[in-house]
């Protein structure tokens, strides 16, 4: 809310990607949906945590300072022009069990969360995070409950690492890893059952962590060096001329590609910065630990893509 106030004070638009907040005008215990923080633009992919298809994205639009035929006209230039009428469908039907029943269906899971959580907390080396760790001052606004976000550094492994047991051995898919936390992500599709399954393969993996510890750490720099100089545009080092050198003569030199790792699916690294020694160490480290960097040339990151000299 604060943002939009400011970005309204000077006449510009608030545009939010609120990909995973589909579901969040629908519970009032859930955190503030954009349009209710005073966005301008909102964009949900109803394919995340809303029941429609894969690829099922809508706008939100409210105020005057976007005007509906502009954001019709810039979607119009990079849709398709052969969308698929089961998505419209899946939409609509989406909104109309919302309207219905949201409040409902997420009493409900946001009950089993709350359960699978204190049960998740019991489990030996896992720290389960709450609103406590990541909101206040300084830090985000609020969280939403239903992501189990569970540090597991005492096990001395990576999120990267079990999140493959889990996937192996149980056929649990994980929201998220990284370093040290895996995620898993609750839905108004979730039961009994399927929390009895993420609890059983975690105390499985809890007693089996021998098994996963990797005996390569992430090295993972502080963030004032993770935020690295943009010194020339997007688009001019990514279309301009480019060269292939190891990862370890990056270092100094203007990237040419996107380096993300996934998940959380956030780029290190954008077409323009600075490369420097910490991000490519991170970057190197992480996928010996079992990252993956899917967008890179080099999904190895043995070598990295940058702009040529002269």
């Amino acid at each position: 809310a604060a943002i939009a106030e400011v970005c309204h004070r000077r006449g510009r638009p608030l545009i939010v990607d609120e990909a995973w907040g589909a579901h969040l005008p629908f519970h009032p215990d859930l955190p503030t949906w954009a349009m209710d923080a005073g966005a301008d633009v909102c964009v949900t992919s109803v394919h995340k945590m809303g029941s429609a298809l894969e690829q099922s994205s809508v706008f939100h639009l409210q105020g005057d300072l976007v005007r509906p035929e502009v954001l019709r006209s810039r979607e119009d230039l990079l849709g398709t022009t052969s969308p698929n009428v089961l998505m419209y469908a899946a939409l609509d039907g989406w909104r109309r069990q919302m309207v219905q029943h949201g409040e409902a269906l997420f009493d409900h899971a946001l009950g089993l969360a709350r359960k699978t959580r204190e049960r998740v907390s019991g489990i030996d080396g896992i720290r389960v995070h709450g609103r406590d760790d990541f909101c206040g001052p300084g830090r985000a606004a609020d969280m939403d409950p239903l992501q189990i976000i569970m540090d597991i550094s005492a096990w001395e492994t990576t999120g990267y690492r079990a999140a493959d047991w889990l996937r192996a051995h149980h056929r649990i898919n994980l929201h998220i890893a990284d370093h040290r936390r895996i995620s898993a992500q609750s839905t108004h599709a979730d039961d009994t059952d399927t929390a009895e399954a993420l609890v059983a393969g975690l105390t499985e993996l809890s007693e089996r962590r021998a098994e996963v510890r990797s005996g390569r750490p992430v090295e993972m720099p502080p963030p004032s060096t993770l935020r690295l100089e943009q010194v020339m545009l997007p688009r001019d080092a990514f279309f301009g001329r480019t060269e292939q050198v190891s990862w370890e003569g990056a270092d100094g030199r203007i990237a040419a590609e996107m380096l993300t790792p996934y998940p959380p699916g956030i780029p290190a690294v954008v077409p323009g910065e600075r490369l420097n020694g910490d991000v490519l160490r991170y970057l190197r480290t992480g996928v010996e630990a079992g990252m993956v960097v899917p967008d890179a040339v080099d999904t190895a990151v043995t070598s990295v893509r940058v702009v040529r000299d002269g």
